[in-house]
């Protein structure tokens, strides 16, 4: 594949009073929307352009440096593709993390101070870059700052596992280095890595280049001082570093260790890693994250992880199947049916990132006024947060309203329903609603797993009704799975397109077939492991059996999460419709019955929260030995691969991409798998 080159574009900026700034913009020509990354020709280009300047700083002819991006864009670190294409030999891996060090000690070594004007998405080696710079300035705008290699299957390699926990304490570091990529690689906003100590100014987008510049100046005449903690340094305590370091990077190998159970060998280099750097000995630790990176570019996971970052990427781009665009109705209006907590959470993502008026109708009124009550707080949480203006908090407040009347809905454009999930429920409210609507709106269900066929066949307009199934919790969740029936026209269909890519989701097309692509594979998963339970298989052993493949959470935190009662009726559905795979679970049943948790928790469950083994005396209603957790593993990888088949052979989606796409979005499977077809490809299910 070609390098798209990023150059390093260097002009002179004189400071008045102070002296010559040289500024080294990174462009790649191809406008805002490509990333600036770096390819054995970019980081070449980049190391050249900061010897021009080491050389002119050791001279006197300036008297700082700035590297800013282009538009939107900071750098987005080191060019995958051409990664993967060099990470052939050992040779060509050392020679990439050998190159980015090699740029970046140039700026930390200059004989004068250093300034990164972060204009845009910082990632990985380019927040790197950043934090090789003395002082950083950061534009409000900014969304993706990060260090997400650990997602990728391999660790910060050009200078990050020293320079960020020096910087800003180790507990921060891991938080950026390790738990946000396991997170589903969550980013920091600009607001967040200011809070945190990354960034050192966060400055508005108007004018962020003048604007870093005139701080720059400040800084250079002793106007603006920055004050900083290098937490390498001795303390008092026997321990060099102080007991929290080492404290905090145990807890975090435990951490890796008890969650991956070794399905991620990055994680556990960046475990090490961080460890190394409470030496504060830079060259030491550079050595080891070149070796580390040597060792992750080689290894089978790094090429499942390019596999699924082509996905994510690539694929999400242009979904398979989708009519094209110009087909799409406009809309200037939404309807929402439905008050509870997941109908509030699509009314705030559809006012937010829409900017539409939208109207939540309930029967209940005291429910539709907690419903607008809900997207209230969570509008001035962001606000708080410094997610949103105080201005863009009230315009998306106003937007929204509730309502018990049905013909406010008239002259809505789309109208989603989020009500019990229970068919006749939905039919129910298809039927009542439809009169008060135009024949060209949309009438779309946030149905999980039902038909929308079976919804929408008594309506005198079956033709304008799509599935359109966001994921819980709606503002994390990038995945909408998009359900057209034999009725859906063109037009519909291309809204629902229209209205994912609009609330910034990566939609899936998914046929009307129960439970869809995610749902329908986490029920099967789920149901081995209660069937396993049921057949004699300790709490414990079928605890531990999944680990090794690395899920955001464990089984019983998933059923924890999505509420044992809900469980039970998905999987008495799907049971319902497609058969004896999907077995009813008595334990389950009593488990419900008695409204007994999954788990042990205080406020709200999580993915930590531990399994109570006390739910053991709900299961056994089949004689068996149970199994042993690899047993069960494999049980759950051959039920996994049988249903997979199915669904291709039924056409639920276009191709293996698109399960695999959808898994990886929608329930989390881990990037260094590559998706759940090559992990079963590769474990012979």
């Amino acid at each position: 594949m070609t390098e798209r080159v990023t150059r390093a574009l260097l002009r002179d900026v004189p400071l008045e009073g102070v002296g010559t700034l040289a500024l080294l913009t990174l462009d790649n020509g191809e406008g805002p929307r490509v990333p600036n990354t770096f390819g054995p020709l970019g980081i070449a280009e980049l190391t050249a352009a900061l010897e021009r300047v080491r050389d002119r700083a050791e001279s006197g002819e300036i008297v700082a440096v700035a590297i800013t991006g282009k538009p939107f864009h900071f750098a987005a670190g080191a060019d995958l593709h051409q990664a993967a294409a060099l990470a052939g030999s050992r040779e060509s891996a050392a020679a990439i993390a050998r190159a980015g060090h090699d740029a970046y000690r140039i700026l930390l070594e200059l004989p004068v101070p250093s300034f990164a004007y972060v204009s845009g998405v910082a990632l990985g080696g380019g927040l790197e870059l950043a934090l090789s710079c003395r002082y950083r300035t950061v534009s409000s705008q900014v969304r993706d700052i990060g260090l997400p290699e650990v997602s990728l299957g391999l660790v910060p390699g050009w200078g990050g596992t020293y320079l960020l926990p020096r910087l800003v304490g180790i507990e921060t570091a891991i938080e950026v280095i390790l738990t946000n990529p396991l997170r589903q690689n969550r980013r920091l906003t600009a607001a967040r890595a200011t809070d945190m100590g990354i960034m050192d100014r966060c400055l508005e987008p108007a004018d962020f280049l003048v604007e870093s510049i005139r701080w720059t100046a400040a800084v250079l005449r002793g106007e603006e001082t920055v004050t900083r903690t290098d937490h390498t340094e001795p303390t008092e305590s026997t321990d060099p570093i102080g007991v929290g370091w080492a404290e905090a990077v145990r807890a975090a190998g435990e951490q890796v260790r008890a969650r991956l159970a070794g399905a991620s060998p990055a994680a556990t280099r960046a475990v090490d890693l961080l460890a190394l750097a409470s030496r504060g000995d830079r060259e030491a630790s550079y050595a080891a994250e070149e070796e580390a990176l040597t060792d992750l570019l080689t290894s089978p996971e790094f090429a499942a992880s390019m596999h699924a970052f082509d996905l994510t990427t690539r694929r999400a781009r242009s979904p398979l199947g989708a009519p094209p665009a110009e087909l799409a109705r406009p809309v200037r209006r939404v309807g929402v049916i439905g008050a509870g907590l997941m109908a509030s959470q699509l009314a705030l993502l559809f006012a937010r990132r829409l900017q539409v008026p939208v109207v939540m109708r309930d029967l209940d009124a005291d429910r539709a006024a907690r419903g607008v009550g809900y997207v209230a707080a969570e509008v001035r949480a962001l606000v708080d947060k410094g997610r949103l203006s105080e201005a863009q908090g009230r315009r998306i407040t106003s937007l929204v309203s509730g309502t018990t009347d049905p013909g406010d809905l008239a002259g809505a454009d789309l109208v989603i329903e989020a009500v019990f999930e229970e068919l006749e429920v939905k039919k129910a409210v298809f039927a009542e609603i439809e009169p008060f609507l135009d024949p060209t709106a949309v009438l779309a269900t946030n149905t999980s797993a039902l038909s929308v066929s079976a919804m929408s066949g008594q309506l005198a307009h079956p033709e304008r009704v799509v599935g359109l199934h966001f994921f819980n919790p709606v503002a994390q969740m990038p995945l909408v799975e998009v359900v057209r029936t034999p009725s859906t026209d063109d037009a519909a269909y291309a809204t629902a397109f229209a209205v994912a890519r609009g609330c910034r989701k990566t939609a899936v097309a998914v046929a009307d077939r129960p439970g869809f692509v995610v749902n329908r594979l986490l029920v099967r998963l789920l149901g081995e492991v209660l069937g396993s339970l049921e057949e004699g298989t300790s709490v414990a052993d079928a605890d531990a059996a999944l680990r090794p493949v690395g899920l955001p959470m464990g089984p019983f935190q998933l059923l924890q999460l999505v509420g044992p009662a809900v469980a039970m009726h998905v999987l008495e559905t799907l049971h319902a419709d497609l058969g004896p795979r999907f077995p009813a679970s008595p334990g389950l049943a009593r488990m419900v019955a008695e409204g007994a948790p999954f788990v042990r928790f205080e406020g709200r469950p999580s993915a930590t929260s531990p399994v109570d083994p006390e739910i053991a005396r709900f299961f056994g209603s089949r004689a068996g030995t149970g199994q042993a957790p690899a047993e069960l593993l494999r049980r759950v990888r051959d039920a996994l691969a049988e249903e997979v088949g199915l669904m291709l052979a039924e056409g639920v989606a276009g191709d293996g991409d698109d399960i695999d796409l959808a898994m990886i979005l929608g329930a989390g499977w881990p990037f260094h798998l590559g998706g759940i077809i090559p992990y079963l490809d590769r474990t012979a299910a």
